[in-house]
């Protein structure tokens, strides 16, 4: 920022005015959307953004409008201080923190909508939630203007709808995913992961197995959709106190489904509803994650992104792993399991 000082705005008007001005001088504006508790992931876009512009907009929004349950909206992290501290350390120049009523004024009836690409996945287990995504983004290209903007592809399928969102209503802006920066033992980074209790933040880690016990079948040369599927399910049915909501292969721009032999770059996405731990610790927390498999290519996977697919941090991570050591826990077994994967197991 050279030394400039950072900006904290809630006015639409007065970020409007702050990007004419910017405009005018010659610059170029670039947005990182976020519904704060900023971690290492979302800083991470921070620093891509700077390489494409020279000012860099963070906003910060908890949208109710992409939630479909009240209590997780409510439970959402909001750590305003900690988030605006982390924004100035990384240099960002303007901190755009709306209120609901900014953007949904009384007697607000607009939506946005897209498609198609909305309705898998995510779309069909959460109603609404897209309609939501892109309503509010198209309500943050408007008021920041900026040449382009940052989002992380670890929501896959977001990124998806927000690039065909884009394309298809004029914005002429370029949207850029950041690749996944995971946690030292692999689990990626989300604001929600702080909601998980012990039990619920090892067992996470069964995601990460599963990512990786596809891409070792890939590598291998495993093609069958089906049998990759069954090892995939089978290791997130080993969670306990979980629900698989979907493990899915998709094309990974259209998002179809995958052919029965993958011939090509095919998306593997998972999503997983963690209960809290039975002794009152923690709290509900769903989890995405998602990994692109190359089948004929050493190495399996890859972001879409000419760029690593994961970045490891050795910053703060939960005290408990999966691992052999202390804990005494056997680890993550890749073999299939043949219960159902939507049940949720005992342990």
């Amino acid at each position: 920022m050279d030394g400039a000082v950072m900006q904290i705005i809630e006015s639409r008007a007065d970020l409007q005015a702050w990007s004419e001005g910017v405009r005018a001088a010659g610059q170029r504006i670039a947005l990182v959307p976020t519904m704060g508790a900023l971690h290492v992931g979302h800083l991470s876009l921070v620093e891509e953004a700077r390489k494409h512009a020279d000012r860099v907009v963070v906003s910060i929004f908890v949208n109710p409008t992409q939630f479909n349950d009240p209590t997780d909206f409510e439970g959402y992290p909001r750590e305003r201080e900690a988030d605006l501290a982390a924004c100035r350390e990384a240099g960002v120049d303007v901190v755009w923190m709306p209120t609901a009523e900014e953007l949904y004024p009384p007697g607000a009836a607009t939506w946005v909508e897209v498609q198609g690409l909305s309705e898998p996945l995510c779309g069909s287990s959460r109603p609404g939630h897209f309609r939501g995504v892109t309503t509010v983004v198209t309500k943050l290209f408007l008021a920041v203007r900026p040449h382009v903007a940052i989002f992380g592809e670890k929501d896959f399928q977001q990124l998806a709808v927000i690039r065909r969102m884009t394309a298809d209503l004029g914005f002429g802006i370029e949207i850029l995913g950041g690749p996944t920066v995971r946690e030292a033992d692999g689990l990626a980074l989300s604001s929600r992961n702080v909601r998980l209790g012990p039990r619920a933040r090892e067992e996470a880690l069964r995601i990460v197995a599963s990512l990786d016990r596809a891409e070792s079948l890939v590598a291998a040369g495993e093609r069958d959709r089906g049998t990759i599927l069954d090892a995939v399910r089978g290791e997130l049915a080993r969670a306990c106190g979980a629900r698989v909501d979907y493990a899915e292969l998709r094309h990974p721009e259209t998002l179809e489904t995958a052919p029965a032999l993958l011939t090509g770059p095919t998306l593997l996405a998972i999503a997983v509803d963690f209960e809290a731990d039975p002794d009152g610790q923690g709290a509900a927390v769903r989890l995405i994650d998602n990994r692109v498999l190359h089948p004929g290519r050493a190495g399996a996977s890859e972001s879409p992104d000419p760029r690593p697919e994961r970045t490891a941090v050795s910053g703060p991570t939960h005290e408990t792993r999966m691992k052999h050591s202390a804990t005494g826990h056997p680890g993550p077994r890749i073999d299939a399991d043949v219960r159902n994967p939507e049940e949720i197991p005992p342990c």
